[in-house]
């Protein structure tokens, strides 16, 4: 007996494989040395309770606690404790112990092993923190997922379908959830289902869903069924995205599923001694559970072979020659594949050892790692639906690391992108989001990264084909035990339409506030003197093509409300008419006001703007007092009136354009043309159609029409009942020259109505007698005179501007008389004759000036 125990101790010694044993109270009687090597302690040592030292002071109570319940039972015990190895370091082991009793029954000795699980525990860790991440994945989607049994019965819902119900999960298993779908909608949705039961077709169908308290949203709702082998519906998963505010045209969409699986954690380990002549093969109990043979059946080579996966003898066969061989170490993973049909994964770990009597053997320890396998599998398969799920919608979803490196984006992504997974994490910033957005972007997000928040922000994103569309993102983080972020989810939504109706509401916005704040008396065109009729028959006549007008006529006689007409009855009546006073805008943003601007364009163009042609687009442009326009704008509206298109202030990109422009002045322009202070060719393409409103004194017939319209007006305004004027007023009127026109006379009106306490409006002289010597006194001449020297002054003006940009030079290509499109003797000419002096404007590196 005693042989045989120093045997047994022997081939203990020599497993590689933490072994003991107690005597029958406990106390230890041997350690193996494995485990004296393990934790650097001797013999004398680890004996009497000096074992204990090497047990986590955090386990060891525990493992005190259920060592006693063995010893009280006489049962077979295991615990799990962290031991600390020679080096200080701990490692998760399982404790097991089995009695060995006497022919009497009685506990004579109780043999142990400590099995390494430090691997298994850390794979439990990992696939605890993947659950983790998986769930908040799920959650972290903008959409209500749920996955159901082939009956429909709710299986898993994630937080998002839990707050919209507002039930729990057990709750919704016993719920029939038609019954919160809208009457409406709820006999498409239950055929739909019913067909998709039958078929195993995705569902996938429109309705509206009653919220917990009680208010209905629309969903698209679309589920996919997984099949077994036999192709039996197993399982449906579900997604319910929120697409409400697209039905009512502003078009979110809100589309993520996630799939959520959990992996068995379960390992064992046995051990054994295999010695190579004789093939005598020793096992533990573990290793006969692992292979499910029966204790009493002698282990060979051949159970062992009977065991292994057809796949793979061959490789443990190379694996077993090469070993013995060479006497070295072997480490192998294989499957075994069970009488029931079911496969194991086995880690086997063997070492060579060399007996006194030179015959090699080895000792060693298989590992079931079925479970870590399994874990890994469904892991495996999860993440590959949950990406199949994410690339299903339209949604595009990402991840970034802690410091905001790119780590992955579903395929929704890549094919707007046009990019592969690896061109998009090392592409460029602005390869991908557009340069206007960058700066912002950066400046908005710094602190919400810096502090873990979730947010959102838009921004625009570039195509595969070089176009940009507008896109709201949603950041979330996950986070570490310690509150950190170690990833960033991104869900991303298209808001390009959104974008653009709020750009277009914008546009027509601020078209609508403009032709309101510049409305005038004229709501209606009031008259029917033969003047005006014919003025009419014009403005009916082109108002029906697209051809450009020019209306003439002195100040106040209407003519924006003549440009009205000629836009109320064209085809473009829907569209909007943009009014822009070129002499009330500065001259150095005039072209800004008109074409817009780029960003950084000018000091104080701190964003894009749009110009009025595009506030204007498809409509009509009236470009009042157009002979105020400086030369570089005149040169800029000729390209628009001959190419249909224009640059933005500071933009490097042509906007084509579809306007119609109107343009007023009330200036002689063929005299500023002659002058050389508006350009020929500009006003031809303006001239197209020329309409001259009539002076008011020319349309005497009109006045007591004008006179009735501006009383009732003002009276209903006043508050007050005046029934007509009396017929000396009227005489007054009509025989008043109306300097002003028709403003000068509705502000008669108006003042006469506010003063006038009686049924009859009656007009103070006085307020006309101090106009009439000026009335009859108005020459011809003096007009000329003083337009004369206006426009000389404002030639003067241009001339010098266009000498001072050319440095002196008047002829060239590069001269003042090709800046403004005249010839050059006319120029010198000009020059005499407004003694203007050239040479102060030649720089001194004018002979490098550009030819």
């Amino acid at each position: 007996m005693n042989h045989s125990e120093d045997q047994l101790r022997v081939m203990i010694n020599r497993i590689p494989a933490l072994a003991w044993s107690c005597l029958p109270d406990g106390t230890p009687e041997f350690l193996n040395q494995r485990w004296l090597d393990y934790t650097g302690l001797t013999m004398e040592q680890a004996l009497n309770w000096g074992w204990k030292g090497t047990i986590h002071p955090e386990d060891l109570g525990k493992l005190m606690g259920t060592w006693q319940r063995p010893l009280s039972s006489g049962e077979p015990g295991d615990v799990e404790a962290r031991m600390r190895r020679f080096d200080g370091e701990y490692h998760w082991f399982l404790f097991r112990a089995e009695p060995v009793r006497s022919d009497q029954g009685e506990i004579v000795r109780w043999y142990g092993t400590n099995t390494d699980i430090e691997d298994r525990k850390r794979a439990e860790g990992i696939i605890h923190e993947s659950e983790k991440s998986l769930r908040l994945m799920v959650d972290g989607i903008a959409g209500l997922v749920a996955i159901m049994t082939p009956d429909g019965e709710v299986e898993f819902a994630n937080n998002q379908v839990l707050e919209y119900f507002g039930k729990t999960l057990e709750e919704l298993k016993g719920w029939t959830t038609s019954d919160a779908v809208h009457p409406d909608d709820l006999p498409q949705a239950v055929a739909a289902w019913m067909h998709s039961v039958k078929t195993g077709d995705p569902y996938d169908v429109d309705h509206r869903l009653r919220r917990a308290d009680g208010a209905y949203r629309w969903f698209h709702s679309r589920g996919l069924s997984l099949r077994d082998a036999e192709g039996r519906i197993v399982r449906w998963y579900n997604l319910l995205t929120d697409i409400d505010e697209r039905r009512r045209a502003e078009e979110k969409l809100r589309r993520s599923e996630a799939y959520l699986s959990e992996a068995q954690k379960l390992s064992h380990t046995g051990s054994f001694g295999w010695s190579v002549p004789n093939g005598e093969i020793h096992w533990s109990e573990e290793t006969y559970k692992i292979f499910q043979y029966d204790r009493a059946l002698k282990p060979t080579l051949e159970l062992v072979f009977q065991r292994i996966h057809p796949d793979d003898r061959d490789i443990v066969q190379q694996t077993i020659d090469r070993a013995t061989n060479e006497r070295a170490d072997f480490d192998i993973e294989h499957r075994l594949l069970m009488p029931d049909g079911s496969v194991k994964y086995l880690h086997v770990l063997a070492r060579m050892l060399e007996a006194s009597s030179g015959v090699p053997e080895f000792a060693g320890a298989m590992t079931d790692v079925t479970a870590v396998k399994q874990g890994e599998e469904k892991i495996r398969q999860s993440e590959i639906e949950l990406r199949q799920i994410m690339d299903l919608g339209p949604q595009q979803i990402g991840v970034l690391g802690p410091d905001r490196s790119r780590l992955y984006v579903n395929q929704s992504a890549l094919d707007y992108h046009g990019l592969t997974l690896e061109e998009w994490r090392s592409c460029s910033p602005d390869r991908l989001v557009h340069h206007d957005d960058l700066e912002r972007v950066e400046n908005e997000t710094q602190s919400k990264f810096l502090s873990g928040s979730p947010h959102e922000m838009e921004m625009r994103l570039r195509s595969g084909d070089g176009k940009y569309r507008w896109f709201l993102f949603r950041f979330n983080p996950l986070r570490d035990e310690h509150g950190r972020p170690m990833r960033w989810y991104v869900a991303v939504t298209d808001i390009e339409d959104r974008k653009q109706a709020e750009q277009r509401l914008q546009n027509e916005n601020v078209a609508l506030r403009e032709e309101i704040d510049r409305a005038s008396m004229f709501e209606e065109i009031v008259g029917f003197s033969p003047a005006l009729r014919a003025v009419l028959s014009r403005v009916s006549k082109v108002a029906r093509t697209d051809s450009t007008v020019l209306i003439t006529g002195e100040t106040g006689t209407g003519k924006e409300l003549i440009a009205r007409a000629v836009h109320k009855q064209s085809q473009r009546c829907l569209r909007g008419f943009v009014s822009v006073n070129c002499a009330a805008i500065p001259r150095d943003l005039i072209a800004s006001e008109l074409f817009g601007h780029e960003k950084g364009a000018f000091t104080g163009a701190t964003q894009r703007r749009l110009g009025r042609f595009e506030l204007a687009e498809g409509g009509t442009i009236f470009l009042d007092e157009i002979g105020e326009l400086p030369a570089e704008t005149q040169i800029a509206l000729l390209r628009v009136l001959q190419e249909h298109e224009f640059e933005r202030v500071g933009g490097t990109g042509t906007i084509r354009t579809n306007t119609r422009v109107i343009a007023a002045t009330n200036r002689d322009l063929e005299a500023a043309v002659a002058a050389g202070i508006f350009r020929s060719d500009l006003f031809y393409r303006l001239n197209v159609f020329p309409i001259e409103v009539p002076p008011l004194r020319e349309r005497k017939e009109d006045i007591p029409v004008l006179v009735e319209y501006f009383i009732d007006r003002y009276a209903r305004n006043a508050g007050k009942d005046i029934r007509g004027v009396s017929k000396k007023s009227l005489e007054l009127l009509q025989s008043y020259p109306w300097p002003g026109n028709i403003r000068e006379l509705q502000n008669i009106i108006e003042r006469s109505v506010i003063v006038c306490d009686t049924e009859n409006l009656s007009v103070d002289e006085s307020w006309l007698s101090r106009r009439q010597p000026l009335a009859a006194e108005l020459k011809p001449e003096l007009d000329l005179t003083r337009q004369s020297r206006q426009l000389a002054a404002q030639q003067k003006e241009i001339i010098e501007t266009a000498l001072r940009e050319s440095g002196g030079r008047v002829s060239g290509p590069a001269g003042a008389a090709a800046r403004l499109g005249i010839p050059g003797s006319t120029l010198e000419s000009k020059i005499k004759s407004l003694r203007i002096n050239k040479n102060r404007f030649k720089s001194a590196d004018s002979s490098t000036h550009p030819i």
